[in-house]
Formats: C-alpha cells, structure tokens, sequence
C-alpha cells in the first residue's frame, strides 16, 4: 500500500462512484484503458480485486468498499489541509462543491454571482440533480453544502432555511383565469395540469392542498424539468404550481403569468443542509455563514434589480 498514488485514488474514487472506467474517464480526461491500468496496479498494491464485473456495471468487492471509505477520507483530509492553509494565510481559496435540487438553479448562481466576486480564489463546482438524486449524493457524502426545498426527515442534518421559496399557479398569459382576481380554489376542478414528477418536493406540496380540499385536477402531463413545464404552459398544455423563482430569468414580455387563487402562494423555504457529522471546510463554513446572514437580502435586491430592468 506504500506504493499507492493518489492518482491512483482518484481513479478509483471515480470509477467506483460511476460504476464504470467509461464515465470515470471521461470526467478525468484519460482514456479508459489508462483508467482500467491504474485500478489494475492498485488492486495489485491491496492484493485483492477492488471490482467485480455484471455485465457492463462495475460494484465494489468488500475490500473496494473499504478503500473507497479511505479513499474519500483522505480527499477530504487533504482539501480541509489546503482550507486551513488558506485560512491561514488570511486567504479565502479552494473549492467548494455545491447540489442542488433542480428549481434551485433559478437561485443558487444569482447568490453564487456576489460570493465569487468577494471571493474570486474559491472555484465552485455546482450540480443541478433532482431531489432523488440528490439525496444518494448526500448519503455519498460526495458534496459540501446541499441545497434542497424538502429537507430529509433525519436528526443526523444540519439543517438551515436561508430564502422563502413561495409556490404559485402558473398559466399562458392568454388563459380564461389569468385576467380574474381572488380566484377561489374550486375554480381548479377540472382544470387540464401538468405536474412535476414523483417526489419532488413542489408535487408534495400541492398534491397535500388538493387533497385537503378535494381538488380534482386532470393530470395531463407530468414532467421533471421546469423548464419542460414553462414550455407546455405556454403551450396551451394546462396549468401548473412552481416556485415564484422561476420566473427570474423570463423578460419583459413574459408569456407566462400568476394567477391569483386561494390557498396560494404555498409558503416553502429554501434550506442548506449537511451531515452533522461532516465537519466543513472553511470555504464550505463561509458559503454556509454567507447563505445563512446574506442569502434573503442579495435575493430580493437582486429581484427587485430584475424587475427595474424589465
């Protein structure tokens, strides 16, 4: 095991977190047969297969599960290391690794935007999962901060909210509701809805208020992508709930309007979470502390910027 590089490690980690020395090679830019060659001299170095082979999907041997837990240990040594340094050294440098949920990506780089510029040596690495996913990362432990609407019921989380994410009815501008005020929420019997999918956090949401209400919608889509549902709205396809956020990017001549029904906006919150277990770099704490003190007033200046603008 003195032998073994962290090169070597990194490959690894990589190929066990794809489950495959394709996709591991494509993210680290080596060939394939490079990638199998390392964790070949690897294996040799623990004196036991890290991998088993089904079909064209690698898992992980007990031995490769053992080092895999290492492996990531070490990473996080070392980059906790170069944050203290940094810290050290009065700087504010390193990386910061960042999921989350997919109507987040309407908020997280508007707040990411001022961050960067007064701390222009961290480089952030942002993925946009849906709520599933996400999830098996955080289990993974593969990120620092998580950014999510419908936190996990555990007691093992830190557990933050940082910005209100109201959830509201949106339609075509030309639809029959869009022109009424103090719609009552028995005016959505009926009404043709496309829904987000199965687990997400929205659907909860709504699925709860019409349940509570006897609402029958008719479910004519469902779909995982906001940007699918603002699409089919305009569409003419139906109705939907989404976050007020994403309408953040749309321009002057929106094609999509809020309707103005009872029982909504659905009162959410945006919350950052981690493992209470997990102990935060310093970049990851100042993110964190910066979410935490700053994330609702650079988000509403920020809004009210864009609607000065439009």
């Amino acid at each position: 095991m003195k032998q073994v590089t962290l090169h070597q490690l990194k490959v690894f980690e990589a190929a066990a977190r794809h489950g495959s020395f394709t996709r591991a090679a494509e993210e680290l830019f080596l060939t394939q047969p490079s990638i199998s060659m390392q964790v070949k001299q690897l294996s040799k170095s623990v004196g036991m297969p890290l991998f088993e082979q089904v079909g064209k999907r690698l898992y992980l041997t007990d031995a490769g599960k053992e080092l895999l837990t290492l492996s990531r240990d070490i990473f996080d040594r070392l980059s906790q290391f170069e944050m203290t340094v940094a810290n050290l050294k009065g700087l504010k440098q390193g990386q910061l690794r960042i999921a989350a949920v997919t109507t987040a990506k309407y908020v997280i780089p508007r707040l990411l935007g001022p961050f960067c510029h007064r701390y222009p040596g961290i480089d952030v690495s942002l993925q946009v999962v849906n709520h599933e996913v996400l999830l098996e990362r955080l289990q993974n432990n593969e990120d620092d901060l998580y950014i999510l609407s419908q936190p996990p019921i555990a007691t093992d989380l830190v557990c933050h909210q940082f910005l209100e994410n109201p959830l509201v009815v949106m339609a075509s501008a030309d639809h029959p509701l869009a022109q009424e005020q103090n719609i009552p929420l028995q005016r959505l019997n009926g009404e043709a809805f496309i829904m987000r999918e199965p687990g997400s956090g929205t659907r909860h949401a709504v699925q709860e208020l019409f349940d509570k209400h006897k609402i029958k919608v008719k479910v004519r889509l469902v779909l995982g992508n906001n940007e699918a549902i603002k699409q089919a709205i305009v569409g003419g396809l139906g109705i939907s709930v989404l976050s007020r956020h994403v309408l953040a990017l749309e321009g002057a001549n929106r094609q999509l309007t809020i309707l103005d029904v009872e029982g909504f906006p659905i009162t959410r919150h945006w919350y950052v979470i981690y493992p209470a277990s997990k102990q935060l770099s310093v970049v990851a704490q100042t993110f964190f502390d910066y979410l935490i003190d700053e994330g609702k007033t650079i988000a509403e200046t920020t809004d009210a910027l864009k609607i000065t603008s439009n």
